[in-house]
């Protein structure tokens, strides 16, 4: 008859193996120590790189030393960089879980868990529904688990991600010439899988883009919505809807008053031609510039003005300069901008070039245009889109005009112009894009029917052109 096995075995066993541990043991728990403190910087490195807000960056550039760089230039590329903290972290991780499979090993042999088995089956009658190696089994991987799971979790993930996000820049620097030295050592497993990663994504994004409705689908269902409604009330909402759909993909680009057009005020000028100049522009807000328009100091209000009229011109109204500053991209979508206007409590917005120049500012009142149409005021003695109308078929038009405003007043389809018109926004960039010159006066376009006759230019821009719609296009021309 088979004896049972001593329940107090496992315990007799498992204290004297604590109390002398071998060498190879020993070596091991230090092996694992050392794995946990690398776990540690590598997540909290993780966190500390993608936590850094372009103030932070900012702040980096202009420390200038060797270690605020070596994270700039990590910045650059941060898939790879992230690739590389998610490769090495994963190596260093399965390292922890074989040495703490073998540490486990020699501190609870499977004698040890075929007697605490033996000893809950008994205490439990559980002899009819497991058996004593498969509990055995089961109690050595629970334990297992949970200990390398707790390790991981609290000393290797928790712990220093707190860390990281309270002192993400000391922690960038302060790695920075090791994670260097990693992402030099994994690149070719990382270029892999950023390859890998790009090209699933542009798999998805085609999946994706095949099942969107398209902007042009959603502009006919509305046409459909309200064609039985034919009133200007009507169109004017017609117009409103088709503006909302479209106002998460305009840019600020193409919306704003490029900086040849912009009524700005020079810091050093006397407060008597700043006074006559406000009377002119008829703004309420001006952008204060010192010596170029790329060098914007802050905002004039002019309402700010009221109270000092009866000042001399040696008045020092450049104290009434409000110096709070909004500067956005060109590439910026005007919803994202609308929502900074709010958050800010601001209603202008310089507007940046991608070599950091100003190109322009931006409103409140060119955003909410955009949906609702143009907005008139006493101070608006004519008409924002600037023409002239020679007949139904035969327009003028300043080369500034944007496009959309251009499609709208001779009514076609603001995208007639897509297939050419590259980057451009305006009339005069349209034919710049076209003909990859400033054209001399007189010069002709023709494009799907449509002449444009360039009549003002000069040196630097297009002033004026003229347009004739197809229905007198001269045919022998197309």
């Amino acid at each position: 008859m088979e004896s049972e096995p001593d329940p107090t075995l496992g315990l007799l066993l498992f204290f004297p193996l604590l109390a002398f541990p071998t060498s190879g043991m020993i070596l091991a728990i230090i092996f694992v120590f050392v794995l946990l403190i690398c776990s540690a910087f590598i997540s909290s490195s993780e966190v500390a790189y993608f936590s850094l807000t372009p103030n932070d960056l900012k702040y980096l550039e202009n420390e200038n030393t060797a270690n605020s760089n070596k994270v700039l230039v990590l910045k650059e590329k941060p898939r790879k960089l992230l690739a590389t903290i998610l490769i090495f972290n994963n190596f260093i991780n399965i390292g922890i879980v074989i040495l703490s499979d073998y540490i486990l090993q020699e501190l609870l042999p499977s004698v040890v868990c075929q007697n605490w088995a033996a000893n809950l089956i008994n205490l439990f009658s559980l002899q009819a529904y497991i058996s004593t190696e498969a509990l055995a089994d089961g109690i050595n991987f629970t334990i297992a688990v949970a200990g390398v799971t707790f390790l991981l979790v609290l000393f290797g993930e928790v712990a220093p991600k707190v860390y990281a996000k309270i002192n993400n820049i000391r922690l960038a620097t302060f790695i920075g010439p090791v994670m260097q030295i990693l992402v030099r050592i994994f690149s070719p497993i990382s270029n892999i899988m950023v390859r890998g990663t790009n090209l699933i994504e542009k798999k998805l994004d085609k999946y994706t883009q095949s099942n969107l409705t398209t902007q042009e689908e959603i502009d006919e269902a509305i046409e459909l919505t309200l064609a039985n409604d034919e009133n200007e009330e009507t169109d004017q909402e017609t117009d409103i809807l088709k503006s909302i759909v479209k106002f998460g993909n305009v840019s600020v680009k193409q919306i704003m008053r490029s900086r040849v057009d912009v009524i700005a005020v020079d810091f050093r000028l006397n407060y008597a031609e700043l006074l006559k100049l406000v009377r002119q522009s008829g703004f309420s807000r001006l952008p204060v510039f010192d010596e170029d328009f790329d060098n914007v100091m802050g905002i004039l209000y002019v309402k700010d003005l009221l109270e000092h009229l009866d000042m001399d011109e040696d008045f020092e109204w450049q104290a009434l300069i409000r110096t709070d500053l909004l500067y956005v991209p060109e590439a910026k979508k005007i919803n994202d901008l609308l929502k900074e206007f709010q958050l800010e409590r601001l209603h202008m917005a310089i507007v940046v070039d991608e070599y950091g120049g100003s190109s322009g500012i931006v409103t409140l009142e060119d955003i909410l245009e955009e949906v609702i149409g143009e907005i008139k005021d006493e101070f608006d003695a004519e008409a924002e889109v600037e023409f002239k109308k020679i007949d139904d078929f035969n327009y003028i038009f300043e080369g500034k005009t944007l496009l959309n405003d251009f499609c709208r007043v001779v009514g076609i389809e603001t995208g007639s112009f897509d297939d050419v018109k590259g980057d451009s926004d305006s009339l005069a960039g349209l034919m710049l894009e076209v003909l990859g010159e400033i054209p001399e006066e007189g010069a002709e376009v023709v494009y799907n029917e449509y002449q444009f006759e360039i009549v003002s230019v000069n040196s630097r821009r297009i002033k004026q052109i003229k347009i004739c719609l197809p229905n007198v296009v001269d045919e022998d021309k197309v």
